[in-house]
């Protein structure tokens, strides 16, 4: 019983694991961004969105925008996730097994930058 238990549990943490990807960005004053043609809903700087399809290996896709307009893009590193392998079976190493590679990206510079989220923000997430 104890070992079915556990495997339930495991299921449901690489269930939950596996259905997103998650990042937090620095971003110019008053712009918005999207992810691979996807709206973004920012949680104070964090972008929570399902995984990204192979192409995303090459980079993330990204905008940001001032008014509307388009006033940078370019491409986000990615990684493989490896819980793509386990959930859900076989379909997620197909069609979606990329993610952010960086828990937080800057783009207030030139190109996108990895920083680092304060630990108040981590307790948070």
């Amino acid at each position: 019983m104890k070992t079915l238990s556990k495997f339930l549990v495991l299921c449901l943490v690489l269930g939950l694991v596996g259905c997103t990807t998650v990042a937090s960005f620095k971003l110019p004053q008053g712009t918005e961004m999207k992810v691979m043609n996807r709206e973004t809903d920012f949680k104070p700087g964090t972008v929570e969105t399902t995984p990204f399809p192979w192409k995303a290996a090459a980079g993330i896709d990204y905008e940001l925008l001032r008014k509307g307009k388009v006033v940078k893009s370019g491409k986000l590193p990615a990684k493989f996730r490896v819980v793509s392998i386990f959930w859900p079976p076989i379909y997620a190493i197909i069609a979606w097994p990329m993610g952010f590679q960086y828990e937080c990206y800057d783009l207030t510079k030139g190109e996108p930058q990895e920083c680092h989220v304060p630990a108040q923000a981590k307790k948070q997430k």
